[in-house]
Formats: structure tokens, sequence, C-alpha cells
């Protein structure tokens, strides 16, 4: 947390428990507000310990030097315990808080096997539910296997297809995408997923919750030779229950936290909008706070996004924007700007709330009630990240 925070805390001001007007086009929350509120219990959180380095484990060489350039010494809780059940090609569900190394917990043990059998080398497939969320799982990979001979190949919309078919030629070891995309590349034939014997659903809630089930059905019904599935996430859905029965068999279940519950290293409270009160001149006198340094501030529909975004520059708040409809080359612009520390607001969809690894984001402010718990679970967890605190507002109207 930034140690001016709680000297510049934002005043009473901002909690004003009046009545206002319902703002005509507010998409619906089943939220209740006082659920948003929650103190910093990182003092009194301590960090997992784990019982052995990552050279104590069952690794190639070739990882644990790759691992060490990472700086990384001891796995995370996620990935020391699910390493062993992953390498052992059992089932598995993961749940986990973000920001707590998924990626790597699911990555390490497929790698292992490539490099343990080269014989037996055939793709494995990793399905997730944003562009970003791909892009990061392809970075990830890249340094885990730096000289070790191994190929990613990442699949999303708004790129080339051409491109896509290009890399397809070549000998992949993973193939990493979204559901819409890898589905059309199946359905054309470019794609061939006969032999690949490893599934991974990442952030599976979330895709099942967005819609993709049709297509995560089409695509696993062309996997003849499927043998493992891992399911990771940060929440877990009851409703879900019979759905991930259909991709599992016989799973282990890994609970590094419930799956139901946010990161308690993440402050937050709420920000109660009275009545007539304008509400983005709130959001301006907020940010014009101390320590608002890197903020994430999400709005349910792109075309507030766009609009607070050239709102807040006319106010001298540098800020971009990221959403579906912006093309991927601005989407990574918009991102490496705000990474670089170029622009002090990155405004946001949804498509920011998960697979967006960013370092120091200060806060998180959700302009909009986000519209279930689930959603406001990963929008948080851009902040607070690695063992680090953070701060979340979240506007009431």
């Amino acid at each position: 947390m930034n140690t001016n925070y709680k000297k510049n805390r934002p005043s009473g001001k901002f909690n004003h428990k009046a009545k206002h007007k319902q703002a005509k086009a507010k998409p619906k929350s089943n939220l209740d507000p006082q659920r948003l509120i929650q103190r910093s219990e990182v003092l009194e959180t301590k960090a997992y310990k784990a019982s052995r380095k990552f050279e104590q484990m069952d690794l190639h060489n070739g990882i644990q030097s790759n691992l060490r350039k990472m700086g990384f010494e001891y796995p995370t809780e996620i990935q020391e315990r699910t390493f062993d059940d992953l390498y052992n090609k059992r089932d598995l569900i993961g749940i986990a808080n973000t920001g707590t190394g998924k990626t790597c917990a699911f990555l390490l043990p497929i790698i292992q096997h490539f490099l343990v059998n080269p014989e037996r080398k055939v793709p494995a497939l990793i399905i997730v539910p944003t562009r970003e969320l791909a892009l990061q799982v392809e970075d990830e990979f890249k340094k885990l296997t730096k000289g070790l001979g191994l190929r990613i190949s990442c699949h999303i919309g708004g790129t080339s297809v051409n491109a896509d078919i290009d890399r397809l030629q070549r000998k992949n070891d993973v193939i990493v995408g979204t559901p819409g995309r890898l589905l059309d590349l199946l359905n054309r034939g470019n794609l061939r997923l006969n032999t690949t014997e490893t599934l991974v659903l990442d952030e599976f809630d979330r895709m099942l919750d967005m819609g993709f089930i049709k297509d995560i059905r089409s695509i696993v019904r062309m996997l003849k030779n499927r043998k493992q599935t891992m399911l990771f996430s940060a929440t877990l859905n009851p409703g879900q229950k019979s759905i991930i029965r259909e991709m599992v068999q016989n799973p282990v279940e890994v609970h590094v936290s419930k799956g139901n519950s946010t990161t308690k290293n993440v402050e937050q409270d709420i920000i109660k909008v009275p009545n007539g009160g304008n509400k983005f001149d709130l959001l301006v006198n907020l940010l014009n706070n101390a320590g608002f340094e890197k903020v994430i501030l999400f709005t349910e529909t792109k075309r507030l996004a766009d609009r607070l975004s050239k709102r807040l520059n006319k106010s001298g708040i540098t800020a971009d924007q990221i959403h579906g409809n912006k093309s991927q080359n601005y989407r990574l612009k918009a991102l490496s700007r705000f990474k670089r520390g170029n622009i002090r607001i990155l405004v946001a969809t949804d498509v920011a709330a998960r697979g967006v690894d960013i370092e120091n984001v200060s806060h998180v402010i959700n302009y909009q009630m986000p519209r279930d718990f689930d959603t406001y679970i990963h929008r948080i967890g851009r902040t607070g990240r690695a063992g680090r605190t953070g701060i979340a507002f979240t506007f009431v109207d």
C-alpha cells in the first residue's frame, strides 16, 4: 500500500448516504455494496513458505536456469501443491487468487514432460478467455523455455488469420488461444488436435460464464486422444459443477483460496454518489489525491470507457483505454504505455480483468458496479499482486 494513502485518504465527502437518481443506461448489478468494503489484512497474513526450492523439484536443469534468471527461487503455493499431480498426469482443478503464479503452475509440468520425453511430444492446448491472457501465457512460456528449443503458437481474435495459418505449418509444442479463433482454425482444417493429450482451461469459470461453452465443447470433442485436463481460475462458480464434471475425471482439487472471496491484501471501500452529484468530478477529485499513481478504471461499457478516457485527458489526467472494439495493436500499445508510466490511468472494460499482469498497480476503481462478485474479485485482483498490497474503490450510485 502506498505510504501516503492513510494520510491522504479521500475525505468523507465521498461517502454521502443520500439517495440518488438511477443512471439511465446503468447495467444491472446484483452486488450488495457492503461486500465491497474490506480492510487490508496484510500485516496479519503470513507469506507462504514452500517446503522446497525449485532446484529441489523434479525439473530439467534448463528450466531451473530460466527460473533463476526470472528471479524465482521458491515455488508459490499453487505451484508447489499442483506440480507433482500434474506431472503424474492427473486431472486437476486449481483455485487461487490472481497474482499467485497459476500460469507457471500449469506450464511447468507441461514443459518438463516435453524435455524428459522428447519422443512423445504432441502439442498441448491451452484455452483462455481473453487476448491479453493468451499473450501473457505465450510470454511466460517463452521465458521458461528460453534456449530449450520449444515453441508456442498464439492464436487470438483481432490478428491475421493468414499469419496464424503460417505459424501452424511449423512444429509447435503448445497451442494457446481464445475459443473463437481456435475453433475457426479447427474448422478450416489448419489446426489439428487429434493427437493432443493435454488440455488446459485457464480462467475456466469466466469462459463458461462468457458463453464460450458451446465453442469449448466443440473443441473438446475434437481432442480424440485427451488424457489430462487442467482447470485453473481464481473463482469457482457452484452453478458450473455439471459442466466441470464433463471436462475432468476424478480430479485433484487444490484450493489456495476459497474461490468466493476477495484477496485480503487489497483494501476495499465504496464511494457513494450523492443525489444530484457529479460523478466525474468525484472521480477527478479522487485521482488528484496523492498516491494514485497507476490506476485501472473499470467500466461496464465500451462507450463509457472511450468517453471517460477523453474527459480525463481533457482534465489533465493522462489516460488511455482498452476494450473489445479496439484493435489488438491499439490494446497492446495502450497497455505498454500504462506499464511504462506514460499514462497514469488505464480505462478498461472486463477485457482487462483477467490476464493483465502489470506491476505496481496502486489502485483499481470501479466506476460502475460490476454485474457480479466473481467479476469484482478479478477486477480488484489487478492490484495487490504477488504479495503486495493494493487499494480498490467502487462508486455506488
